[in-house]
């Protein structure tokens, strides 16, 4: 049964191309979700004397990073393939690192998100040489502008704490 959904479903791409392009997506989705939080965490859990700005920015880069989510998750249901199902299975799949320390400087917390979306683009570049080669357009064109967005969080967070947050 899941191998006539697969083809019900299916793009035209080869299995080998299915598998190799959803593991990549799905990990990549896994890696938003895990942003998604920690940005959230941190925009929750910040304070000082830059707290609206740095409050506002969180949010606005939760809310993008958020937004991508559901487009990843289908542009896999799309080629045929499967993707997350459950917290676990995002927890299985996450390369970044969760932050779950009770007090974390302002100044520490936007270095880490910086690093964090760095690490995320530079997936995002590998999961769209996958798309180039298994001749996924619509995959690569996605992708295009994801990795705009991450390299403008970056440029906004790097900016931030240019000169000791």
């Amino acid at each position: 049964m899941t191998a006539l959904a697969a083809l019900e479903t299916s793009a035209g791409f080869s299995d080998d191309a299915i598998q190799t392009l959803s593991a990549s997506f799905t990990r990549l989705l896994a890696d938003m979700f895990a942003l998604y939080l920690k940005t959230k965490n941190f925009h929750w859990h910040i304070s000082g004397p830059h707290f609206r700005d740095y409050h506002l920015l969180l949010d606005d880069q939760g809310e993008q990073i958020f937004a991508t989510t559901d487009a990843i998750a289908e542009r896999v249901r799309k080629i045929g393939g499967t993707t997350i199902r459950s917290i676990g299975h995002i927890a299985r799949c996450q390369r970044l690192r969760d932050n779950d320390e009770a007090d974390v400087r302002p100044a520490d917390m936007l270095e880490e998100l910086r690093k964090d979306n760095e690490f995320l683009v530079t997936n995002m570049r590998e999961t769209h040489a996958l798309c180039d080669k298994n001749g996924d357009l619509a995959g690569a064109s996605l992708l295009e502008n994801w990795i705009d967005e991450g390299e403008q969080r970056v440029w906004f967070l790097f900016e931030t704490t240019k000169y000791g947050g």
